[in-house]
């Protein structure tokens, strides 16, 4: 019975309010960017969206705070890549004003793409060093006024739930732009939605646990393997069990 119900649910409430809601939010963040220079249709209905994801999703939702934050600060989010949920659990919780460091794939999604374009989202295109030079660059034009990157440096999503390892790009880019890291570690993203399908599992508990800020200093002056493992282990300590 709670299969069933769980079935029409999201075939007849979910799907449509969120095929509804990204339509309204791309075109509210499209038109806003476009007629207005405040940063509020960049990061404001994006939140909201990320937020009903969540809710739509039933999840129960967990932010746990180990340092402090400026919201007026600009850094780099360091986060494990789970799932799809990721980015709906940290643009929606996190509570700041942050842009996507993200694939040229992502560019095609319909209404999403061209929204995340406008609103200043970095895509990196990793086919050559010239390409990623390019798109740090950009990412330190789009950084002001306390904005922040995210980006996930396993580089795509797990298959298992474990974490993999880091890949250095990351930790060149947050070295290139000066800027404190902070590390963050999702869990429960890979229990409702796994790689390669479409299938929400409903009902699921959503943790996001925001780490101790690393000063810039130790960013741009530190050794970048050093700076990629302590990155590593600090994302890893708060993993849940079951994904270590």
């Amino acid at each position: 019975m709670k299969k069933v119900f769980f079935f029409l649910y999201e075939v007849f409430i979910f799907a449509p309010i969120f095929i509804v809601a990204t339509i309204i939010t791309a075109s509210m963040v499209m038109l806003g960017c476009l007629f207005s220079k405040k940063d509020f249709w960049r990061y404001t209905p994006p939140r909201y969206w990320s937020k009903l994801a969540c809710y739509l999703a039933l999840s129960r939702i967990k932010v746990v705070k180990k340092g402090k934050i400026d919201r007026n600060q600009s850094y780099v989010f360091i986060a494990n890549h789970q799932g799809a949920y990721d980015i709906f659990l940290i643009y929606g919780f996190l509570g700041q004003n942050i842009k996507w460091m993200q694939k040229q794939e992502l560019r095609r999604i319909p209404f999403v793409g061209k929204a995340s374009e406008i609103a200043g989202h970095i895509y990196v295109d990793q086919s050559s060093l010239r390409s990623m030079i390019a798109s740090i660059d950009k990412a330190k034009l789009e950084l002001v006024e306390g904005a922040s990157v995210t980006i996930f440096p396993e580089g795509a999503r797990t298959y298992t739930g474990k974490m993999d390892s880091f890949k250095k790009g990351a930790f060149v880019i947050a070295k290139q732009m000066g800027l404190p890291i902070v590390p963050i570690t999702v869990n429960g993203p890979y229990d409702i939605m796994k790689i390669h399908t479409h299938l929400i599992h409903l009902g699921k508990k959503l943790e996001l646990v925001i780490h101790e800020p690393i000063p810039a200093e130790e960013v741009v002056n530190g050794n970048l393997n050093d700076l990629m493992n302590k990155c590593h282990d600090i994302v890893s300590s708060g993993l849940w069990d079951k994904y270590k």
